[in-house]
């Protein structure tokens, strides 16, 4: 990229312009006149011809007693210097000089539509991973930055244009960008809790967070705008002494984790089956009591066809007993009501045990003039039953003045033994024969 040339002139007055094809900026000086020779090289005679084309600018610098003036032209522009154009030039040379004597002036060319890029590099350093801080691995960054002149003003202000070379600009600015690159890198593993064997899949996400570090840094210090920042190579240094040292204790760590996960798996599995052997075995343990249950109930209920025949004191013989029948029905009704217990345990040994319903879930009632109850008997309802089922549900001792019941209309339930209706079930057993004989004397 050329930075300065040699200008181009004819005849008295000065032809200003750049013929040069890649450049950052440019200054003008009047044909045959080296760099620094004499202060005849910015002797600009007013009216001159100025040309600057599209995408450039054009500074005119004066230097005043008090202090450093521009003229700032954008082109495309081609005219003669003698125009409202030159503010800053009108008031310094005036009408009286008629073109005919020069003024003292700096001319610079900015180009103003080319992007400029640098490439950098920074050498290995040190990074140490979140996890394991006191082990640090050697790494190299490669990349480059992409910018332009948005800001002449500031650019003019910061940079000293007389003796400006890009190659020195570009140190400069490489330096900077080496700086901060390298500082960002360092503490982005723990700032950021990015891994340093996972660092080299985050270029692009560390180069968009480094680019908004160095955006205002390179405004303020150079005057240029940083369009891109990119990050091409985070190499790890993988034969290093100390990368193969963190390899080692980053294995050994992952070891160690896999094994803790393993011991917590086998720790949940153990629990989970003993839950699992416990519920089995208290099934069993509950079914086991039942079939015992079942054993004795079917025991008593083979004798009671005997106690009918048995003798019980009258001296007659094999013949009819009542009060044998009578203690039979009596132990039946109790068997009925055990066994009746007994279903209902192993319905809740089996399957899950539904909720009672309230009366307002229940189905719907059966047709009109039906006497229908609900019976209530450990947390579970059955029925309806009409008057007739719960007369022999009392013969059998299966409906007791304690049982619950319920019926359409009824706002909660009550005991049997509390409902008008049913007064006259419990009632109903019928007074002793008077052909019954007197009981034996209790022994």
């Amino acid at each position: 990229m050329g930075l300065f040339g040699k200008g181009k002139g004819g005849g008295l007055m000065n032809v200003i312009r750049c013929d040069e094809q890649d450049y950052l900026v440019w200054k003008w000086r009047p044909e045959g006149q080296d760099v620094n020779s004499t202060s005849r090289e910015n002797a600009i005679r007013y009216g001159s011809t100025l040309h600057i084309k599209d995408g450039e600018m054009c500074v005119f610098v004066y230097k005043q007693k008090d202090g450093t003036l521009q003229d700032y032209i954008v082109g495309p522009y081609e005219d003669t210097i003698k125009t409202a154009n030159f503010p800053v030039l009108t008031n310094i040379v005036g009408a009286a000089f008629g073109g005919e004597s020069p003024f003292q002036a700096e001319i610079y060319f900015f180009n103003l539509q080319s992007n400029n890029q640098i490439k950098f590099a920074i050498p290995y350093f040190d990074i140490a991973d979140p996890r394991f801080l006191d082990f640090t691995v050697p790494v190299a960054v490669r990349g480059s930055i992409t910018f332009n002149l948005t800001d002449i003003k500031q650019f003019i202000k910061l940079n000293r244009l007389t003796d400006f070379t890009l190659e020195q600009f570009s140190n400069q600015i490489k330096s900077v960008v080496a700086k901060y690159t390298k500082s960002f890198v360092t503490n982005c593993p723990i700032e950021q809790g990015i891994s340093v064997l996972q660092i080299e899949r985050k270029i692009t996400e560390i180069s968009d967070m480094l680019q908004q570090k160095l955006s205002s840094q390179l405004s303020d210090d150079f005057g240029i705008n940083l369009k891109r920042l990119d990050i091409d190579a985070i190499e790890v240094d993988k034969e290093s002494e100390d990368y193969q040292e963190f390899l080692h204790v980053t294995k050994e760590q992952q070891k160690i984790q896999a094994e803790q996960i393993g011991r917590r798996a086998n720790i949940d599995t153990d629990i989970y089956a003993e839950q699992g052997h416990l519920a089995v075995e208290s099934q069993y343990i509950q079914a086991h009591a039942i079939n015992q249950q079942t054993k004795v109930l079917e025991a008593a209920a083979n004798n009671l066809g005997q106690m009918g025949a048995m003798n019980m004191g009258d001296g007659g013989g094999m013949g009819m007993n009542p009060a044998g029948m009578m203690m039979g029905m009596a132990m039946g009704g109790a068997m009925g009501g055990q066994m009746a217990n007994m279903m209902n345990g192993m319905n809740q040994v089996q399957q899950p045990v539904s909720q009672p319903q309230m009366p307002s879930q229940q189905m719907a009632p059966p047709p009109p003039n039906t006497v229908a109850y609900m019976m209530s008997v450990n947390g579970q309802q059955y029925g309806p039953y009409n008057m007739q089922q719960l007369q022999q549900m009392v013969q059998s001792g299966q409906l007791t003045p304690q049982s619950y019941l319920w019926k359409q209309g009824m706002a909660n339930w009550e005991m049997a033994g509390n409902i008008q209706e049913l007064a006259t079930l419990f009632g109903a057993v019928p007074p002793p024969s008077p052909n019954m004989p007197p009981m034996p004397p209790s022994m």
